[in-house]
């Protein structure tokens, strides 16, 4: 990853070096009123951490287990005005058998920026990690930038600890605290960790720091997401969230600093009490971020867990590019048509297993593009009675534990084909149905050119069925330029297209038959 230096500001330097004995000494004696050490620690100190400050800041706080609806319902002003200053992003997991909804799989994709069919960890045995070719994003902060200075505290031992499971964090940041906590809430360190965060964020200088909160997680496991005592957990660990957002605001340097602030979880909880499984509420996450290029009171569904790590390496400066799944939250739109259609979803008509008020799928396809249904048998599910447009939170609870909990590569509203759910009521004829795209320009000039079409999927494949994407070009025969004979489960795509001399325009189908097989999801289909 090519090394990408942050602005720096002159008189924060000044300060910072002014202040640099003080701020060794508060430190000093926060660890020893913690009675802890940080776990390990690298990195230069002195004149040189101070000629290191810069400008654009980021702190990413994680609170294991928390529910977004019972955050809101909480008494909760930090968390909650962070939402009304900033941006609110719900999002959800994928299940087994690409991981479970566990801390270890969760706490790895918010740090790696990768999912778990990339970073490896499946459950809390991490069994499989593969940190080294997947690093967290402190790590790649220093590898991009030593000059920047990291900090990560956590009081669960895998995420800054060297214990046979860990650390999430490698040794390569430059202070790591780690704190031993209890997950079912016997021995909380919460208040100790945001206390040493504090201490840092305000007298030292980190450029990026993460911190991690455990006791909601407790109270989940302990009494449930629905209980009044989880609901006191949560504003229990608001005020340590405001501890850690007031140092940062006292900092001496503040008015001249950048900071981006995003608060995540890990995963989410039953009513009674839980997680691991494939449920929707198991499923659940959600990013809060507040800083610049961020709208006051912003509500995004396109934003993923993977999208932290991005950010908080854009943030400071790191280009983030194709080294992980996420995108920095402020990326430019991309503009997916199917996207727009989420003012437009519908609730539940055959599926009853889907909750009524989950508005979640359409047959109207967005402008320009068109559904051809012609070779469609007729009756079945409506929901999937040919190509429709949907959210995860639809589909996958359509049927549970199919995998479609997997396509954790489609953003928001992607467009689906699923011949196994249309197959669940009476019908007559097979599943046979076409997506087709606008025509877009291409320039074949006198001998021809090169184009790449890109598209995410999740295809999953039984002997009976088939999919293809065929293309043509100025209203001509389409031509097959890719079939699917085997599973391709949350696969990003790029299909190299070779444009006929002439040419002006060219035109993508994709076909989906079946009967009673399985599925296709396209999302962010592009030529470029």
């Amino acid at each position: 990853m090519p090394t990408v230096l942050s602005g720096r500001t002159l008189a924060v330097a000044a300060t910072a070096t002014a202040l640099l004995a003080t701020c060794l000494a508060a430190h000093a004696a926060t660890a020893a009123t913690t009675g802890e050490a940080p776990a390990a620690s690298s990195g230069s100190t002195g004149a040189a951490d101070a000629a290191a400050l810069s400008a654009n800041k980021v702190l990413v706080i994680g609170i294991d287990g928390a529910v977004l609806d019972r955050v809101k319902a909480a008494n909760a002003p930090h968390l909650n005005g962070l939402m009304a200053q900033g941006l609110t992003a719900r999002s959800t997991l994928y299940a087994n058998p690409m991981a479970a909804t566990s801390s270890g799989p969760g706490w790895s994709t918010i740090a790696t920026g990768v999912w778990p069919d990339k970073h490896g960890v499946k459950d809390n045995s991490f069994t499989g990690k593969n940190y080294t070719a997947h690093p967290d994003f402190l790590t790649r902060i220093e590898n991009a930038n030593p000059a920047l200075n990291t900090y990560a505290a956590a009081d669960w031992e895998p995420i800054t600890s060297t214990d046979q499971n860990g650390p999430i964090f490698s040794a390569k940041v430059d202070k790591r605290l780690s704190l031993k906590g209890d997950r079912d809430g016997y021995r909380n360190e919460d208040p100790k960790i945001a206390a040493a965060a504090a201490a840092e964020l305000q007298g030292q200088n980190p450029d990026a720091a993460f911190v991690y909160l455990g006791e909601i997680d407790a109270a989940g496991h302990s009494y449930g997401a629905a209980s009044q005592q989880y609901l006191d957990t949560i504003a229990r660990v608001d005020v340590l969230v405001g501890q850690l957002l007031t140092a940062v605001q006292n900092r001496p340097t503040y008015a001249q600093e950048n900071w981006k602030v995003l608060v995540t979880t890990d995963h989410g909880h039953t009513n009674t009490g839980g997680h691991g499984g494939s449920t929707i509420q198991e499923r659940g996450t959600f990013v809060l971020a507040k800083g610049p290029g961020i709208p006051a009171g912003s509500v995004r569904n396109d934003v993923k867990l993977v999208d932290v790590a991005a950010t908080a390496l854009a943030q400071v400066g790191v280009t983030p590019g194709s080294a992980v799944d996420g995108i920095p939250l402020g990326a430019p739109d991309d503009g997916d048509a199917f996207d727009a259609l989420r003012p437009n979803l519908q609730a539940r008509v055959d599926e009853t297993g889907i909750p009524v008020a989950t508005k979640g799928f359409t047959h109207t396809p967005p402008a320009g593009w068109s559904v051809d249904n012609s070779k469609m048998g007729t009756g079945g599910v409506t929901e999937w009675a040919g190509w429709a447009f949907a959210t995860d939170e639809f589909w996958s609870q359509a049927q549970r534990d199919q995998w479609r909990e997997l396509n954790v590569r489609s953003r928001d509203v992607f467009a689906v084909a699923d011949s196994d759910e249309w197959d669940d009521k009476s019908h007559t004829g097979s599943y046979d149905s076409t997506l087709i795209t606008p025509k877009w320009a291409v320039t074949g000039g006198t001998t021809g050119s090169s184009a790449h079409l890109t598209f995410q999927t999740h295809y999953h494949h039984e002997a009976g069925q088939t999919a293809q994407v065929l293309v043509s070009y100025d209203g001509g025969t389409p031509a097959l330029v890719k079939s699917y004979t085997a599973d391709a489960v949350a696969r990003s795509e790029s299909i190299a297209l070779q444009v006929p001399a002439g040419a002006t325009d060219v035109q993508v189908r994709f076909r989906y038959a079946g009967s009673n097989n399985w599925y296709w999801t396209v999302d962010n289909v592009k030529l470029g």
